[in-house]
């Protein structure tokens, strides 16, 4: 972030991206006036058509900028619209007006340097900002732009730019929440005196007292090192001293396997812990390459829809994003289209379907799944209300906040969505760790007791994989 001069109220001169990433930006930069040139306007006008989330997100844009002009005229549109900015998360509009809303209502004046030839927009936005410059000595001109390009032009010519942040989760990706936490050796012997026992219906609970629970959140893994006996989850928090966990079931052992599945780390042990689990709803994991976040989401989702019952069906979909050239259109149904995104599916269902039986008896079975797993598309999910489902999300990272929203809100009852991701590999363009949904819901939801987050540190794939990740 640029450094403010003497906390003076800055002007903001917005790019036509930062309102197609987020609509609402224009709300969000506080007691701060921000400047939309005509050239974004123009840009804005030709990404309306369409039903791509830019284009819905630019048509919100153009609906947030006529309600701030009803019934202004010319002559408040030249001081500037009052823009009330919104208050936390989001939610609503706070009650005073802070900074204005100015649009360029005249051909300033400007000189763009040599060195940027031709008439493209994002000169059209950088003369701007040279113009408001030289016109507003007594407050700082800012850009703010999705484009690195853009920001590196405005560095040349000397006019301040930055990055549009106010979408950030975080300001690290390190601070993520990692849904596991380390207790230290001496737990037992510390809290002994504080601690109640009992077991109900076969699981063991403990009521742990002390300042220590006050960092727990619902659902977080807590571990002991060198313990491996000790591996809770924190099932109900009561106030900032008391907590209640319960013993985990342990996967690794042959006889408790899920679909022919075993953990074989302890992050493994506690998504499956987890993932099992009737009682949470929404459950996310989070890794690199190999950790079995789809084998380890998969194996579950059979075991619940074809051995207890619970959930009707699984509905397995993921962002259409192509990682090298787009191969174009593909023919078929949405499943079929779908089906060349499903490699990881495919992979994993051919682990899990080596039965005993031969041929004919993997046959069967890959008939079996194929009547009760669903691949859909994201792009046909709104207005969609999902009943008794398994729903597996992959590749979230590259979906936006606002997409995450709109496919968790279409569960219905009895319906479980696991989100599986690396936030290290985003493909989609303007997001980032810190901005991607995927990191957005793993903070919004870890205060929730039905939901449930495990970051899964260790490669399991092979050693081949295991020394890429690591040299390459």
């Amino acid at each position: 972030m640029i450094k403010r001069e003497n906390d003076k109220r800055c002007l903001f001169v917005l790019d036509t991206n930062v309102l197609m990433h987020d609509p609402t930006a224009i709300f969000r930069f506080k007691e701060h006036d921000i400047f939309v040139p005509m050239v974004v306007l123009e840009e804005l006008d030709a990404g309306k058509k369409g039903m791509s989330e830019v284009a819905r997100n630019v048509r919100q844009v153009s609906r947030f900028l006529d309600q701030l002009m009803a019934d202004a005229d010319k002559q408040e549109i030249d001081a500037g619209l009052p823009v009330h900015p919104l208050t936390e998360h989001g939610r609503g509009l706070a009650e005073s007006p802070s900074g204005r809303l100015f649009f360029q209502t005249e051909l300033l004046a400007h000189s763009i340097a040599e060195s940027l030839p031709g008439s493209t927009a994002d000169n059209d936005i950088l003369a701007t900002a040279q113009a408001l410059q030289q016109r507003e000595r007594s407050r700082q001109v800012v850009i703010v732009s999705k484009d690195i390009n853009l920001r590196i032009k405005a560095a040349v010519l000397g006019i301040p730019a930055e990055d549009y942040s106010n979408d950030q989760v975080l300001e690290d990706a390190d601070l993520l929440y990692t849904g596991m936490s380390a207790l230290a050796e001496d737990f037992w012997e510390h809290h002994a005196k504080e601690m109640d026992a009992w077991k109900e219906e076969g699981r063991t609970y403990y009521r742990i007292n002390g300042p220590d629970v006050a960092d727990w959140y619902p659902n977080q893994c807590l571990y002991i090192d060198n313990d491996d006996a000790f591996e809770a989850i924190v099932r109900e928090k009561r106030g900032e001293t008391e907590a209640v966990i319960e013993l985990v079931d342990d996967y690794r052992i042959q006889r408790h396997n899920v679909w022919g599945i075993s953990a074989r780390n302890r992050e493994q042990n506690f998504a499956l812990n987890m993932l099992m689990d009737p009682e949470l709803d929404f459950v996310t994991l989070l890794g690199t390459a190999g950790t079995g976040k789809t084998l380890l989401a998969l194996a579950a989702g059979l075991a619940q829809v074809l051995d207890r019952a619970i959930y009707r069906e699984i509905i397995m979909t993921r962002v259409t994003v192509p990682v090298g050239e787009d191969i174009g259109f593909l023919p078929g149904t949405e499943e079929e289209k779908m089906t060349p995104w499903m490699g990881a599916l495919m992979d994993n269902l051919e682990v899990l379907t080596q039965t005993e039986g031969g041929d004919w008896g993997r046959a069967a079975t890959n008939d079996l799944l194929r009547n009760r797993i669903r691949i859909s598309s994201l792009n046909f999910m709104r207005g969609r209300t999902f009943l008794g489902k398994y729903i597996i999300l992959d590749e979230a990272q590259n979906l936006t906040a606002k997409q995450m929203k709109t496919l968790i809100t279409r569960a219905g009852p009895g319906t479980k969505i696991v989100c599986l991701g690396n936030i290290a590999q985003i493909d989609t363009p303007y997001l980032t760790e810190t901005t991607s949904g995927l990191t957005y819901v793993v903070d919004r939801f870890k205060q929730w007791q039905h939901g449930g987050h495990v970051t899964l540190m260790r490669g399991e794939r092979s050693r081949l994989a295991d020394f890429a990740s690591e040299e390459l």
